[in-house]
């Protein structure tokens, strides 16, 4: 019934690193003081309404901290947890990291490159900020090292996107997946479920639009109030145009959506964790992101149902 190698009910981020690199790797946040096009005025200014950088950030990642001492203390960070990791990923992860010029941008990464435990990159980003010059130059960097682009897609609806102050249409997220694909490189997109105005079935449709993407790995999280963002004043002005969804209804929706979702595509994520000095809503109690994959891995196995069982080449 399983086609990933092990029995779980979905194709996990987790076995897919070990099986590219034989072992154990781990990610590495990496803040490199870049902003975004939708704050710096190149776009907008604000930001998306949801968004709050300094909420997802770990403690150690400061952009006034060199890359090299930002990794070093990455490394020292994760030591207890994961001390299988020998090897680990750069992941420039804060605002949009490919808003630069391609020299400034070889620069940085290649400070993260020169790294002797940096076995490749992982390179958040906007669809709306790359291009030819950039892809080829990753292109060329993933031929001795791993390499990754990860895309912040939120929804497959423009009337969506345009609500939360996105700045770039859904067709931008395909283009800029289509052209990252085509280079031979692995490309992630992320997804926020419960967007205003989004409907569950919304949530349940989309997944056959994410499937016509070459994407190699996605995240999925619950949309999080959150403080300090245009989201949470519209939140305390009129809660009812929200509807946040409490854990349990989540999860359910999920196993609808995975079931239906591209057994090829790896999941990194089915939700997130906004620290709790930064929550305004859903409060979904004290338990951790692990705990809760583990009710939702019981959910699967309840439901007898896995990822791509309803799925429709």
């Amino acid at each position: 019934m399983f086609k990933w190698g092990d029995n779980r009910r979905f194709n996990s981020y987790t076995k897919y690193i070990k099986r590219k690199f034989g072992g154990r790797v781990q990610k590495l946040t990496i803040d490199a003081g870049f902003t975004c096009p939708n704050r710096d005025g190149t776009l907008g200014r604000g930001g998306c309404t949801y968004c709050n950088n300094n909420s997802f950030n770990p403690s150690y990642c400061k952009p006034d901290k060199s890359i090299a001492q930002q990794l070093d203390e990455g490394i020292e960070f994760h030591a207890f947890r994961y001390r299988r990791a020998e090897r680990f990923l750069a992941y420039f992860q804060a605002y949009t990291n490919t808003h630069a010029s391609l020299q400034d941008l070889k620069s940085i990464y290649n400070s993260a490159l020169s790294h002797p435990k940096i076995a490749g990159i992982i390179v958040g980003t906007r669809p709306d900020c790359v291009d030819s010059d950039k892809l080829d130059y990753l292109a060329e960097v993933s031929k001795n090292y791993y390499v990754s682009v990860e895309y912040g897609v939120e929804s497959c609806l423009n009337k969506t996107l345009e609500r939360v102050n996105r700045g770039h249409n859904f067709e931008k997220s395909v283009w800029a997946i289509e052209e990252t694909a085509k280079r031979g490189l692995d490309v992630g997109a992320h997804f926020i479920l419960g967007l205003p105005g989004e409907t569950e079935t919304d949530l349940i449709e989309q997944t056959n639009e994410i499937n016509k993407l070459p994407l190699t790995s996605i995240k999925f999280h619950q949309l999080q109030i959150v403080k300090n963002t245009a989201m949470a004043k519209e939140y305390a002005e009129n809660p009812e145009a929200f509807n946040l969804f409490a854990m349990d209804e989540y999860l359910d929706l999920m196993t609808r959506i995975i079931e239906r979702l591209n057994p090829n595509i790896v999941v990194e994520r089915f939700t997130s964790e906004v620290p709790p000095q930064f929550l305004i809503a859903p409060y979904w109690g004290k338990l951790r992101g692990d705990q809760i994959l583990l009710k939702f891995e019981k959910l699967l196995e309840e439901k007898d149902t896995w990822q791509g069982k309803l799925f429709n080449a």
